[in-house]
């Protein structure tokens, strides 16, 4: 049996110094990588227009330079691939995996006490359409799908888990831009993260 090829990656968020908890996981990665002839890559997750920063970003390179941790490849700056991430969103929508939703502040706020209340997940009353509003904005959600999702765990071997547990999770907000679960999945995909 062939093992693909490993690709780790770092991916901070520019919103200030490189912390101890980062350095562990840059290290990790780092070393991981070059112990199996992989590949180590850097992502700096910048979707946090308010709280991303220029400065920040140089934080982080400088505090890697000093831990003698030299990526591989191109820095991967995620706000770069707001396009590649609607696309996705897109994709998930014409095959029926996402959906526009409509709801507003109120109506969420109310789904949610109701949700924590009868001890259920999420579930948006657009995840089986309807006509849209006029003048409404919307997110995208992701549908949860129905019955189990079952994985295998390099550690923990085979692991599942029942979907209904799962909320309608928000995959691009009402700006249109990605959220970090959408974003972080199609990057590492498309970096070919193993």
């Amino acid at each position: 049996m062939s093992h693909p090829r490993v690709v780790t990656r770092f991916a901070p968020s520019p919103t200030g110094f490189l912390h101890i908890g980062g350095a562990r996981t840059a290290l990790f990665c780092y070393y991981f990588a070059r112990h199996h002839g992989g590949e180590f890559r850097l992502r700096i997750e910048d979707t946090d227009k308010a709280r991303s920063t220029p400065e920040a970003t140089q934080a982080i390179l400088d505090g890697l330079d000093w831990l003698g941790l030299a990526h591989d490849g191109e820095i991967v700056y995620q706000s770069q691939n707001a396009d590649r991430h609607r696309a996705a969103a897109e994709a998930l929508i014409a095959s029926g995996h996402a959906f526009p939703c409509y709801m507003s502040e109120e109506e969420i706020a109310a789904e949610r006490a109701a949700s924590r209340t009868e001890g259920r997940a999420f579930r948006s009353k657009w995840r089986d359409g309807g006509k849209p509003p006029k003048g409404r904005d919307f997110v995208i959600r992701f549908r949860v799908p129905e019955g189990r999702t079952q994985i295998r765990d390099h550690v923990q071997g085979e692991v599942s888990w029942d979907n209904r547990d799962f909320d309608d999770l928000i995959l691009l907000r009402r700006d249109g831009s990605p959220v970090y679960m959408l974003a972080v999945v199609v990057d590492d995909h498309d970096m070919g993260i193993t």
